[in-house]
């Protein structure tokens, strides 16, 4: 089932407000805690594992939810047109700063970001699951997951080049109050990207959805060796991928002694990286097994960040842009084959239990990305502080090494288990087409 240019950059622009938020909280929020809004790193470390923990527990069961509403709109798309404006208004309040007590503002800091989480998961777990019902064509699903993942990464580059930039100029020498028009003006420009979302794409398949009983979903979620393969691999990418993204801006003010005029080109460059990653991929995927191509990048992006870590020293400036650049491509070019081949791990479960299992599927999923990126977010909160990080100051000989390490060893360990784990994955293209046949030889 063919998609429209037009349908494939709407489906992008739904990633592209996900990615606004994502971002944000990838790169730049733990910084915007420290060095801006003035919270302790252990205090940092706390909130992320504790409101990422929430979260997680609530995706299944937004997924869940998912399943049992449908409208004249389809099952998915009234959740981003209900939740687009929420969307908006929940980041211009997680970077608003509160002139109060220190304790008073850490509640602040949990109240609005419990609050973001909780939009975001009701508008994502409908947006993740949307490619499942918009064509059933695998190489279809690819193309327009790699539309979605360009577009993915312009939405970095507006976070990580305007917010800055526009946190100095409306700020005007106040970066708090900057940061919080900047990341207002960016909930707006989400909120517009998910009304376009909506209104440019169509649902077109209606799965079965399954009737058991939760505990029986979840029974047969278990016995889907393929779709747990894909949860762990979440979790570890977004282990390694948040560590390493939000130590990137310390990378560039203090490792590298650029400041803060160095953290927007640093982060810049591998955004640009990433761009490349999915354009690349969409294209090699016609060529080459896309599964392969998933376990070697992640290797190479292992052994990239060792030498990085033996070869760049602090004064190595173009040499650590260089391989940021590489790291990020090499990374990044698993995103559209990950994200296209939960739905094929949902008719894969459909094939070997003879029940679909989907909304609970996709939230699951989520669950495994959310529980990554807490556990993330306090190991680096807690490493901070352990390595005697002091925000915005000179930092010591220990903390410059903790930096170092954050940006390479450390995540370089997780992209080692992936490439490792992603053996035991077998659902390519032409197995899949085998799982398709299968199905619809049932259906008749």
């Amino acid at each position: 089932m063919k998609l429209s240019v037009v349908e494939k950059i709407g489906f992008g622009a739904g990633d592209m407000a996900v990615n606004v938020v994502i971002v944000a909280m990838q790169l730049l929020l733990a910084y915007f805690y420290t060095d801006i809004y003035g919270l302790r790193p252990a205090d940092v470390g706390v909130l992320l594992i504790v409101v990422r923990m929430i979260d997680a527990i609530i995706d299944p069961a937004m997924g869940i939810l998912t399943d049992k509403i449908n409208t004249r709109w389809g099952r998915y798309r009234p959740w981003i047109i209900w939740f687009a404006i929420p969307f908006g208004f929940a980041v211009y309040l997680m970077f608003i700063t509160p002139d109060l007590a220190y304790t008073t503002r850490l509640a602040w800091a949990y109240f609005s970001y419990i609050l973001m989480t909780l939009v975001y998961t009701a508008i994502t777990i409908p947006y993740i699951s949307l490619i499942g019902v918009i064509t059933d064509d695998p190489v279809e699903r690819l193309s327009a997951n790699g539309y979605r993942f360009v577009m993915t990464k312009i939405a970095a580059f507006l976070v990580t080049i305007v917010v800055p930039m526009l946190a100095v100029w409306l700020g005007q020498g106040n970066k708090a109050l900057g940061y919080q028009f900047a990341m207002g003006l960016m909930g707006a420009m989400g909120t517009l990207l998910f009304l376009f979302c909506f209104f440019t794409t169509r649902e077109r398949l209606k799965p079965e959805i399954p009737t058991l009983p939760l505990k029986q979903q979840f029974a047969c979620m278990l016995r889907n060796d393929q779709w747990i393969i894909l949860g762990i691999v979440i979790l570890l990418l977004m282990c390694g991928y948040v560590i390493r993204g939000s130590v990137a801006a310390y990378y560039a003010k203090y490792f590298l002694g650029g400041g803060d005029a160095l953290i927007s080109p640093f982060l810049t460059v591998g955004v640009v990286a990433s761009i490349l990653a999915m354009v690349s991929t969409t294209w090699l995927t016609r060529f080459y097994d896309k599964i392969k191509l998933f376990r070697y990048t992640q290797l190479i992006t292992f052994a990239l960040s060792i030498a990085m870590y033996l070869l760049v020293g602090q004064q190595d400036v173009v040499l650590a842009f260089v391989f940021y650049f590489l790291i990020n491509f090499f990374c990044d070019m698993q995103m559209p084959v990950f994200w296209s081949s939960i739905a094929e791990a949902v008719d894969y479960g459909e094939k070997k239990n003879g029940q679909r299992v989907s909304g609970l599927a996709f939230g699951g999923i989520l669950f495994f990305q959310k529980f990554g990126m807490g556990i993330a977010g306090g190991m680096l909160g807690f490493l901070l502080n352990a390595f005697g990080y002091q925000a915005d100051t000179a930092q010591s000989a220990s903390s410059l090494a903790g930096i170092a390490l954050m940006m390479t060893l450390i995540p370089a360990l997780f992209h080692l288990a992936i490439g490792l784990l992603m053996k035991r994955y077998r659902i390519n293209n032409d197995y899949y087409r085998e799982i398709r046949g299968e199905l619809a030889r049932r259906q008749a």
